[in-house]
């Protein structure tokens, strides 16, 4: 498994929108995301000016349901 970068939550948000979820809900500085076939799936991303920490970036990529490789070749 590779190692994960620090990305800015903007890159993140844009390949999970390219992974099908879509922006649901936001409230504060968290956007909510669901996929349309899987309407149980639903994921929070911290969307704060700073880059994730590769915790909470693996955090959101198992609750996509992604794989890490999956993850980088949406970026």
């Amino acid at each position: 498994m590779p190692r994960l970068p620090r990305i800015p939550s903007a890159l993140v948000l844009r390949a999970l929108k390219r992974a099908g979820f879509y922006e649901y809900h936001q409230s504060g500085s968290h956007v909510q995301l669901r996929h349309p076939t899987k309407q149980t799936l639903r994921i929070t991303v911290p969307f704060h000016r700073k880059d994730l920490a590769s915790k909470t970036l693996k955090s959101v990529i198992k609750q996509a349901e992604l794989t890490v490789d999956d993850f980088l070749n949406l970026l």
